[in-house]
């Protein structure tokens, strides 16, 4: 009996095979399998970029390549919560870039990466269309709109892990 772990790897390399099948005739088509992969997986594992690889016929290092050149390409698993800072011109004015200093410093990573524990990750993005709310912060579906730091501890409040039972008796 095949562990439930193996039948989701299995699932999810056919799915990437299925991408690749779909794009390979096509110009250029390294950039779209990328695209759809990781809109399929969240990230481009090392495993979908050797599927990638093998598939297309080319070495892993041109993929890995690719992947790795464009920001918008993750080659870690995103958090469980992304943050959003709108650097949009509206936003950036009333002070968004003071807001993104501030998380980076709380959650003690910088934009574009991810918490080691896997809770968050913070963006930096172009516009988010709230500007009549400046400055916003998005967090997973929600927007939070007029923000300054006094306001972050607040806003992450919900999306904040519980520490386990054990460590809180501790």
């Amino acid at each position: 009996m095949a562990c439930e772990c193996h039948a989701t790897e299995e699932a999810a390399e056919q799915q990437i095979l299925d991408i690749v099948e779909a794009h390979k005739n096509r110009p250029g088509p390294l950039i779209p399998i990328l695209d759809e992969v990781q809109a399929s997986l969240g990230w481009l594992p090392k495993s979908a970029i050797i599927t990638i690889a093998r598939s297309l016929g080319v070495p892993v290092a041109d993929i890995y390549g690719v992947a790795s050149f464009y920001s918008f390409f993750r080659l870690v698993p995103p958090g469980k919560t992304k943050i959003q800072v709108c650097m949009g011109t509206a936003c950036y004015v009333r002070g968004s870039q003071q807001l993104l200093d501030a998380l980076e410093r709380k959650l003690k990573i910088k934009a574009g990466e991810t918490t080691p524990d896997r809770q968050f990750t913070l963006e930096s993005v172009r516009c988010v269309g709230a500007c009549s709310l400046a400055p916003v912060i998005v967090t997973g579906e929600d927007c939070h709109a007029g923000m300054t730091s006094a306001k972050i501890d607040k806003m992450l409040k919900p999306y904040m892990q519980e520490e386990p039972a054990a460590a809180k008796r501790g």
